[in-house]
C-alpha cells in the first residue's frame, strides 16, 4: 500500500505562484508512476504533469511553460511549482501514483483557487 498526502494549496490571485507538495509513504519502492491530476467542478479529473515509468516528464498542454512537475530522487515527495496561474487553474489537485502492479492510488486532494 502507499499513502499519499498532499498540501500548499490554496487562494491566490492569478498571475500568483503556489507550490503543491506531495508526500508518499508505505511500500513507495513499488511505484512505477507518479503525477498530479485536477478536477474542476464539473468537469473530469485530468492530468496536469507526470512522471512516466522511464523518468520522462509530460505536461498538459493547458500548464506548460506555468507549472514545473520535480521529486527526490528516490520517489518520497513530488512537487509542482505553478506559477503565472490563471482562474481556470482552480480545481482540486491530487496527487497519484501507480504501482509496477498497476494499482492505483490518490491522495486526498488539495483545493486551488485562483481569483481574477
Amino acid at each position: 500500500q502507499v499513502q499519499l498526502v498532499e498540501s500548499g494549496g490554496g487562494l491566490v490571485q492569478a498571475g500568483g505562484s503556489l507550490r503543491l507538495s506531495c508526500a508518499a509513504s508505505g511500500s513507495t519502492g513499488s511505484i512505477d508512476r507518479i503525477g498530479w491530476y485536477r478536477q474542476a467542478p464539473g468537469k473530469q479529473r485530468e492530468l496536469v504533469a507526470g512522471f512516466s515509468s522511464r523518468g520522462t516528464v509530460n505536461y498538459a498542454d493547458s500548464v506548460k511553460g506555468r507549472f514545473t512537475i520535480s521529486r527526490d530522487t528516490i520517489k518520497i515527495t513530488m512537487y509542482l511549482q505553478m506559477n503565472s496561474l490563471k482562474p481556470e487553474d482552480t480545481a482540486v489537485y491530487y496527487c497519484h501514483a501507480k504501482s509496477y502492479w498497476d494499482e492505483d492510488y490518490w491522495g486526498q486532494g488539495t483545493q486551488v483557487t485562483v481569483s481574477s
